[in-house]
């Protein structure tokens, strides 16, 4: 054989076997679905036979976290391998551009032959994301799959279950949910209301558990078809050449759980099975392996490549989760704006611990939130409160929060027993407050800054790149006051009546957001320092300020520079002002700012409109007028 035609066949044999030696990947997602709510988690009532049986057989995580708490944010972790706090993509939907290097990650399969498909949803939040899908996938469509790539061709596909998600479990109406889910499942796979386990943050009432049944028969549904996926890998005689993925893309599409900072927006069931052909490539040998690793969605990316034998990027904020010499002693999680309800939670999971920090305490878990308040659930949980039908533990996410939370994961699944409230725990605390804020400095934490200037700021430039200068974003200033947000002392009052005066428009912002809330009387104390910030040219900073002065003490003075900001078009402003004024003791008095901005404003500020609406909804002077998602 001459030299040239032997080079030739030793390359086209080993590139051949290159190819055919690299495992297919297959990502099953369900939508907005929690481990409590599935058998092989420990739930005796519910039907996933599917997930079951593959956890009888693979890899089943017990700590496994989205790094979001709602659907977009989540997704852009997953598809960049990195933090949405370091994008600047954490609040929903907002679609921020970010640096051109920062690709899909599925782009890094691709021009290594693999095909890669998704079927269908993307939400990936970004900025021009037509061009990011383009770049990531193959084919993204509602007819994408692996059986549209070449004959041979290793595939990544990924598949979206949309019959578990929110819509389906609690927003859209009863007779959509009947339409939608009960006609297409069969009787034995159906739960019936008086079966559900109901959760503890729940009344135990035949309305409640009419809506609670919702939630499992449509994570029932989402595991039938998940199963017909598999049946098909199996008949294409694909089985024994592809590693499955199966895991939810945030917690549960109910009250308390998703858009929620705590562990239950956060926690996912997470299952990975290998074929015998590629069990060399897991760690977990045993068939039916359970782990306590902890992983979070910025590790998938760096896993599917090192699992194709791709290199990963040096960008990428997670890990390998198959290479166990690295396992993590910490992750860090984060839950911002979901639609137009505004929100910063902080968290990091230590083992068994969930540490929270919330920034915004005076905003309960049961936020106003359209998307959330359409669902039946929702008015019920509203009206029981109302009536004063609900215990102690049912009334407190309907409450201003504690500026910290800590739960045990495993004692405490469902999260009741706050124990950053006993003193046994106190000097932990001091660790992990220590542990995030080292941390948010490290990472310069983006989401600090106010939305309004975000918009702004990412006309110009992104805000991943944006953020990497102390002088434009101080980070290490910005935190120290927006650590105080909560603390209601007079030492806490004073340094943020000073940053009142900050350079620094975050700053300034942290320092307003810190007062409205504190207590009625350190308001007082530091009347003068509020009145100067309501004078000043900061919209934002003006709202905060009038809203927390008018909460410790009605004044006219508040009220006319609040009613001047709802009415104004300054959009952002306007917006945050009828956002805040909800959670106000005194909502009542700013009835005629919203019905006179829906009698002024017919087509322009569509965002403050919706909180309008809100506004007399939760007044009880409207019925709810329900948005598109």
């Amino acid at each position: 054989m001459k030299p040239i035609t032997f080079l030739f066949f030793f390359f086209f044999t080993n590139t051949l076997f290159a190819q055919t030696n690299r495992p297919n990947i297959l990502w099953l997602t369900y939508e907005d679905t929690s481990p409590e709510f599935l058998g092989c988690y420990g739930n005796a009532k519910a039907k996933t036979p599917f997930m079951d049986s593959l956890a009888a057989v693979g890899v089943k995580f017990t700590a496994a976290f989205s790094t979001g708490s709602v659907c977009s944010p989540s997704r852009t972790a997953l598809i960049t391998g990195m933090k949405t706090y370091t994008t600047g993509t954490g609040h929903h939907r907002s679609k921020y551009p970010i640096p051109a290097f920062i690709k899909g990650f599925p782009y890094y399969l691709r021009q290594a032959g693999y095909y890669t498909s998704n079927n269908v949803k993307t939400d990936y939040n970004v900025a021009k994301e037509g061009e990011f899908i383009k770049t990531a996938w193959d084919e993204s469509s509602a007819k994408a799959g692996w059986w549209n790539r070449a004959a041979g061709q290793p595939f990544f596909a990924v598949f979206n279950n949309n019959s578990s998600h929110q819509s389906r479990t609690m927003t859209n109406s009863y007779s959509e949910y009947e339409n939608m889910v009960l006609k297409n499942l069969p009787k034995p796979s159906q739960i019936a209301e008086n079966e559900v386990i109901m959760p503890p943050f729940y009344r135990d009432s035949p309305e409640m558990r009419r809506n609670v049944a919702r939630i499992y028969n449509s994570i029932s549904l989402a595991d039938r078809e998940m199963k017909q996926l598999f049946e098909r890998l199996k008949k294409d005689n694909l089985l024994d050449e592809t590693i499955l993925f199966v895991f939810a893309d945030h917690g549960e599409g109910m009250p308390r759980a998703k858009t929620n900072g705590i562990g239950l927006g956060h926690r996912v069931p997470f299952i990975i099975w290998f074929p015998e052909k590629f069990k060399h490539l897991s760690p977990w040998k045993k068939a039916g392996a359970i782990t306590d690793d902890m992983i979070d969605f910025t590790d998938l990316a760096p896993t599917v490549l090192a699992l194709a034998g791709v290199d990963i990027p040096t960008h990428f904020s997670g890990r390998n989760i198959t290479d166990r010499m690295k396992l993590p002693k910490q992750l860090f999680l984060s839950s911002d704006r979901s639609d137009e309800s505004t929100d910063l939670t902080r968290t990091i999971i230590e083992g068994k611990y969930a540490y929270t920090r919330v920034f915004k305490p005076f905003m309960q878990e049961l936020r106003f939130l359209n998307y959330m308040d359409k669902g039946d659930i929702t008015a019920q949980i509203r009206r029981d409160f109302k009536d004063n039908k609900l215990d102690k533990v049912q009334q407190q996410m309907l409450l201003p929060r504690p500026v910290e939370f800590l739960y045990d994961l495993e004692k405490d699944p469902w999260e009741i027993h706050n124990l950053a409230l006993e003193p046994s725990y106190q000097n932990q605390l001091v660790k992990w407050r220590n542990d995030l804020k080292k941390h948010l400095i490290e990472q310069r934490d983006v989401l600090f800054l106010q939305e309004n200037e975000m918009i702004e700021i990412s006309k110009k430039e992104t805000l991943y790149e944006f953020r990497k200068s102390d002088l434009k974003y101080p980070i290490g200033a910005i935190l120290e006051v927006a650590f105080l947000s909560g603390l209601k002392t007079k030492e806490a009052s004073t340094m943020q009546c000073k940053a009142l005066q900050h350079p620094n428009s975050s700053v300034r912002y942290w320092a307003a957001m810190g007062l409205r809330s504190q207590s009625a009387q350190n308001i007082k104390s530091n009347r003068v320092a509020l009145v100067k910030a309501i004078q000043s040219d900061d919209p934002i900073v003006q709202v905060i300020a009038a809203l927390a002065w008018y909460r410790a003490s009605p004044n006219k003075f508040s009220f006319d520079k609040l009613m001047e900001i709802m009415l104004s078009d300054n959009e952002e402003a306007s917006f945050l002002a009828f956002q805040l004024v909800m959670y106000q003791e005194n909502a009542a008095d700013f009835e005629q700012a919203a019905r006179q901005f829906l009698t002024t404003n017919k087509t322009q500020n569509i965002k403050p409109k919706v909180l309008a609406d809100m506004l007399l909804y939760m007044l009880g002077k409207e019925k709810f007028v329900p948005v598109s998602e």
